[in-house]
């Protein structure tokens, strides 16, 4: 009996030593589940390129959007788990798309493993450059001057962080601004930068370019505090003191990956993140860098799935 356990022990090392000296074997696919133009797409595709020099590998990002991000989701969750197929996803899919949704069609928890977190960027809110609030202060005052309804804002879709960022913002400042769903952040922003709509959230950097350019006007941001790509954009939270809410990106494999491949990534995405030029574009992007152990981040994505489904279900919101 001990020699069989032995046997079994030395085969088991072995299947294992094998698996992580293969691995990768082929390309790796991240799947972003939403749309190109989005925060997760400019991010997880600067964060592919640095792993795959890191790690000698041709690395492909694949969106897959599609009901808030749970189409691709859940190709992953149900997809290979080998290591080949990993997910970079966002907060507002991972975290609240539970809350929001009866059947998501996978587990946030149960279904994946952390493998980093990449870092976290605020929502600006932020009106075309024709409109005729050009502050806070001046936005509130002339919305609420106005009859519900009278001004519209784009979100990425429904349940999206930057719809809820809007509804919060409708309770907390007594405001009746109308909620225009999009099929993804670049048809909103198309429509918002040729004025067909006037107002938006939007993760810092799918617009950090269009404030530059003086396309769009940056009214407030959705962190605690100001930004340092934006100094001068004052946090809503000085006006609407507890106002907060920002976007988180990180990459997981699916549950059942085998562990020397999630050690490998994890000690892999350790070094990538530390890169000083990727670095180095994720801030000038408007991504606060992350210092989190796998462990940490899986206990932050407890956290707000906890957090989100109190503020899901205080504003009704519900998808299916």
């Amino acid at each position: 009996m001990r020699r069989f356990f032995q046997s079994l022990l030395l085969t088991t090392c072995c299947f294992f030593s094998s698996t992580l000296l293969a691995y990768p074997n082929k390309p790796i696919t991240i799947i972003v589940p939403q749309a190109p133009g989005g925060t997760n797409d400019i991010v997880g595709r600067l964060v592919a390129q640095r792993l795959g020099e890191q790690m000698k590998s041709s690395i492909v990002v694949e969106n897959r959007p599609g009901a808030g991000g749970n189409i691709g989701t859940q190709w992953v969750a149900n997809g290979p788990k080998d290591g080949h197929t990993l997910l970079m996803t966002i907060s507002s899919a991972q975290a609240i798309n539970p809350a929001l949704y009866k059947n998501p069609g996978f587990d946030p928890v149960n279904d994946f493993v952390p493998i980093a977190l990449v870092g976290s960027v605020p929502n600006v809110l932020v009106v075309n450059a024709n409109f005729p609030a050009k502050t806070l202060d001046e936005f509130i005052k002339l919305v609420k001057s106005k009859p519900p309804g009278t001004y519209q804002y784009a979100s990425a879709g429904n349940g999206t962080l930057n719809h809820l960022l809007g509804e919060m913002l409708n309770q907390s400042a007594g405001l009746s601004l109308q909620h225009i769903p999009y099929k993804g952040v670049a048809p909103a922003l198309n429509d918002l930068l040729g004025g067909q709509i006037q107002i938006a959230f939007a993760s810092l950097p799918s617009v950090l370019q269009y404030i530059n350019t003086q396309k769009l006007v940056a009214l407030g941001v959705s962190s605690a505090k100001r930004s340092p790509v934006l100094p001068d954009v004052p946090a809503i939270a000085e006006k609407i003191p507890g106002f907060s809410g920002t976007l988180w990106i990180g990459l997981f494999a699916p549950k059942g990956t085998p562990k020397p491949v999630i050690d490998r990534l994890q000690k892999e995405m350790q070094i990538t993140l530390a890169n000083p030029e990727l670095k180095e574009k994720l801030t000038a992007s408007g991504v606060e860098l992350a210092n989190a152990s796998p462990a940490e981040f899986a206990k932050l994505l407890q956290d707000d799935i906890n957090r989100w489904a109190k503020i899901v279900k205080a504003s009704g919101a519900s998808l299916d």
